[in-house]
């Protein structure tokens, strides 16, 4: 019965945000309540863990949420996104730019602002198009979907990674290496099969571009930004992306090489590093546009991150009524198997559930937060890595960005795409990406 409930307030979540377009943060409270009640928790047992469980995601990653999408604020408005797409072009040409910006978006940029990407690269994306022939618009396209959310949920700090983490006790420095491998092969091998699939008549201009809403959007965007050589150097622009990688990536080699104190365990720390990042994004934002732009780009990245922490911090109450309504022993049961397969079947589990989530609800996130609160409380008694988990949950988290998605609506207006083309470009290469990621994380269980 504890796996009917659960499947009955997960249904009701999904119901309630897509067909009765409630919000996400209403539609999980709901089922939450639903869950525990309906299995056993009790009426005050299920207040405790709603408020429990919010309270420990929180203390989990609540800070790294809230300090990187203020990062991402502030480099928004300096101007320091642009620069650093724009010397993509510079540095490579147009030939290799969907290449080029597939690996950049899923490595360099910070991939918890997903939307400041799109802003961003859509005007380079338009501009170099003509360059690239007939194809050049919906292979940029392809690219920058596929870079975007193979960074957001496979390298530090991309919110998906953090969530997935958090929710599964996994460190990010045991997820780095590991995870930046898997986004950076599977950014630039679904690029080159997108480009592949392109070189058919797959794709039809007259049909599926429009161009005229793209500029609306464009221009409005690019009004708005400051230009580019008035913003910082290409170095300082990205210094506080950068830096709070080499902090996390210092502590996390430390630890390979089993070197331990409290220095190495107070530079590695993920929060100091986004903090060190915020830290030199606020500066760099003071000197370059001012005490007040400054200040309204911070309250912009406030805004933003109190949205994403509000459904965070309930995502973490479900994965508590989960854990409390005994549903860990039936999932512990259903990942159990024979001797013949066992860690391929719970990698595939995984995938298939955080997959099946996505198309669901929408949100790219709220899949992963919602898989890993759902298998989270089974992990330890899988037969590979919590990491490893943790990268099947991303890669089928990845599986088919669609309609139901506020990105897919943003990336197909500043891109100049029709409907049909943003679904023949953003949602066929976050598909191919997840078919394409699941090996290598098969491949990663032998080593972890």
């Amino acid at each position: 019965m504890v796996v009917l409930h659960t499947c009955v307030a997960i249904a009701l979540v999904i119901g309630f945000i897509i067909w009765l377009r409630v919000d996400p943060v209403i539609s999980l409270v709901l089922g939450c309540l639903y869950l525990g009640l309906a299995s056993g928790v009790g009426f005050t047992g299920t207040l405790k863990e709603i408020t429990g469980g919010f309270g420990e995601i929180m203390g989990k990653v609540g800070l790294l949420i809230g300090f990187g999408v203020v990062i991402g604020s502030l480099l928004h408005a300096t101007g320091a996104f642009r620069r650093m797409v724009q010397a993509l072009v510079s540095a490579v040409g147009a030939r290799r730019l969907p290449y080029a910006m597939a690996g950049a978006m899923s490595t360099i940029f910070p991939s918890i602002y997903v939307d400041v990407q799109v802003v961003l690269s859509a005007p380079v994306a338009r501009s170099a198009a003509p360059l690239l022939g007939r194809h050049g618009l919906p292979f940029l396209a392809g690219a920058i979907g596929t870079g975007i959310f193979s960074g957001y949920v496979f390298v530090v700090p991309g919110l998906a990674v953090i969530l997935i983490a958090g929710q599964m006790n996994v460190s990010l420095g045991a997820w780095l290496v590991g995870g930046l491998c898997i986004g950076l092969a599977t950014a630039l091998l679904t690029t080159c099969l997108f480009g592949l699939l392109l070189r058919t008549s797959y794709w039809k201009p007259e049909t599926d571009e429009d161009a005229s809403e793209a500029m609306l959007e464009t221009e409005a965007s690019d009004a708005q930004a400051p230009p580019a050589e008035a913003g910082p150097g290409l170095l300082l622009a990205t210094a506080p992306i950068v830096v709070p990688l080499l902090m996390i990536a210092v502590g996390a080699f430390a630890k390979l090489a089993g070197i331990s104190n409290d220095v190495l365990s107070f530079i590695g720390n993920a929060n100091l590093a986004l903090f060190v990042g915020l830290l030199g994004a606020y500066l760099m934002a003071r000197r370059q546009i001012g005490v007040e732009r400054t200040s309204e780009a911070l309250t912009d990245g406030f805004k933003t991150s109190g949205e994403i922490l509000l459904i965070t911090g309930v995502g973490g109450s479900l994965g508590a009524i989960i854990t409390a309504s005994g549903m860990g022993t039936e999932l512990g049961k259903l990942f159990a198997t024979d001797a013949g397969g066992p860690v391929l079947l719970s990698i595939l589990l995984a995938w298939f559930i955080a997959a099946v989530l996505h198309v669901a609800i929408g949100s790219v996130s709220v899949a992963a937060l919602t898989a890993a609160g759902i298998i989270g409380p089974v992990v330890s008694q899988l037969p590979t890595s919590p990491v490893v988990i943790g990268f099947a949950i991303a890669s089928g988290a990845l599986f088919a960005v669609q309609v139901n998605s506020n990105f897919f609506w943003m990336f197909k207006g500043l891109l100049g795409l029709s409907t049909k083309g943003a679904l023949k470009t953003l949602t066929m290469v976050t598909s191919i990406a997840a078919v394409v990621s699941l090996p290598m994380v098969i491949l990663v269980s032998w080593v972890f």
